[in-house]
């Protein structure tokens, strides 16, 4: 198994928190965004939003532009890479058919 792959299941399915990290990613890939409208999307907490985000940007999962609140996440080349995994993990949780709120 791959590093990317491992950081992928790990980030997902072996920590805790993995479920929100899912459905933020999903969102991410339907449409990128700043935290403030993946936690309205989403119905996570901002703070945790944030979180989560730091966490998939310091492990590569997300990359980002901008600033401060302005700041657009958008899926990075590893998840893209990986996105069968990623979309096998989300249907394992039960995730492959959520919606977001607009």
């Amino acid at each position: 198994m791959d590093k990317d792959k491992k950081i992928l299941l790990w980030l997902i399915a072996g920590s805790r928190g993995g479920i929100n990290r899912a459905l933020i990613l999903k969102y991410i890939i339907s449409s990128p965004s700043n935290a403030n409208r993946i936690s309205l999307a989403t119905g996570i907490e901002y703070k945790t939003v944030q979180h989560h985000l730091n966490i998939m940007e310091k492990n590569g999962l997300v990359s980002s532009m901008g600033g401060k609140y302005g700041k657009i996440y958008f899926p990075s080349g590893i998840l893209d890479k990986n996105m069968d995994n990623f979309n096998h993990l989300c249907k394992e949780m039960g995730l492959e058919n959520v919606e977001f709120n607009q």
